[in-house]
Parts: structure tokens; sequence; C-alpha cells
């Protein structure tokens, strides 16, 4: 059901421009997590949101390799990150790394061949992830600072699937546990107002 108005959520305070779920404006990308683990069953609900998202074809390219904080993998999957994200990323409950199948797998009578919407796909997924962590009070913030040749040594990834991301599942912290150079910026970030984004018709003219 659409609510009725647009108006400021209690979590964030941002503001809809038009009527929209809570759930849009209350997920947002935090970089302070508690450090608390997450029950394996969040995690994976979380994952089975994510595999409902759509897909040309149905093809489902998305693919997704992950830890949780008590497993024996931990560490490696904070060490694959860049050292910017892993020096907060270690207090998220849950890593995942997100991978896409750039190829379309064939049969008897064809070929594999390159897959022109992989990576729209799996940010579909990313979406669904995002929002199902949101709505099981939980964050998700995707990073694209990773090391992606280690990614695909130490994980086994096959040539044929891009790592654009990995993403931090937890609970948001008070930005106290953060570097001082990072408290000023947990906050929920703005987006630009629909009208400039969004264009009836055609695209608008360069200096209109």
């Amino acid at each position: 059901m659409i609510p009725s108005s647009p108006a400021a959520t209690a979590a964030t305070g941002r503001v809809a421009g038009h009527p929209v779920d809570p759930l849009f404006l209350n997920r947002w990308s935090p970089r302070a997590f508690d450090g608390a683990p997450m029950p394996r069953a969040h995690l994976l609900t979380i994952l089975e949101a994510a595999r409902w998202a759509p897909s040309a074809f149905n093809i489902q390219p998305w693919r997704f390799v992950h830890a949780h904080r008590d497993d024996p993998a931990w560490d490696t999957f904070v060490g694959l990150l860049d050292p910017f994200n892993g020096g907060w990323a270690h207090r998220a409950a849950a890593l995942v790394v997100v991978l896409s199948d750039t190829l379309v797998s064939g049969d008897g009578t064809r070929p594999d061949r390159p897959s022109s919407t992989h990576a729209f796909d799996a940010g579909a997924a990313w979406a669904q992830m995002a929002l199902q962590a949101t709505a099981l009070g939980y964050q998700a913030h995707a990073m694209a600072g990773i090391e992606r040749d280690a990614i695909r040594a130490a994980l086994g990834v096959p040539e044929r699937f891009h790592i654009p991301i990995a993403v931090a599942l937890g609970r948001a912290a008070d930005p106290v546990v953060l570097p001082e150079t990072l408290r000023a910026r947990e906050v929920p970030s703005d987006r630009l107002p629909l009208d400039a984004i969004a264009f009836a018709g055609a695209f608008p003219a360069a200096g209109a």
C-alpha cells in the first residue's frame, strides 16, 4: 500500500518528494557497526531476498560468497577489502562478495555468449539484499574498494565472473566506534530531486 503523503522517517529524517514505503528511506549505508553477530537464519533470509531479484531471461547471473563473523574465514574476508574499508567493516556481522556471470551459458545448439545485462541484474539482487537487511533491522554497505585479484584467488572465483562489490551487513552503531575522521560522514545521504533524473518524453537538451 502506498503511503498517503510524503513524510520524514523517524529513523533517518529523510523526506521523499512523493509517497514511498518508509523502507526505502530507512535504508542507508553506515560504516559504524556494533560488532554483534547476526543469526545465520537472518543472513540466509537476506540472501534469499536477493535470490528473487529479476533478471533478463531469468538467467540469474548473481552469485554470493559470504562469511559470518564467527566463521573461520572471517579474517580472510576482511583482508580482501582495501585497507580503508577493512578499517571499519571488520565490525560488521557478515561480509558478502557479489559476483556476476559475464556469460550466458550455451546449450547443444549454441555456445556461451557475452551477457549485456549481468551487471544490471546483479545490481537488482544487491538492492533486494539491502532492503531485506533493512526490513530485519540491519543495514548493508556496498564497497567497491576491494582487492579483486586477491578475491579471485582466495575464493576460487572463475574467470567468467565479474567481481563488482562486497557488502558489509550488520546493525548500525554509534559513530563513536569509527575513527574520528569518519564520524562526521556517518549520516544518511540525500538524493537528487526526481525532476533532475526523470524526464518525460526525451532527455533534456544541454543548457535547458
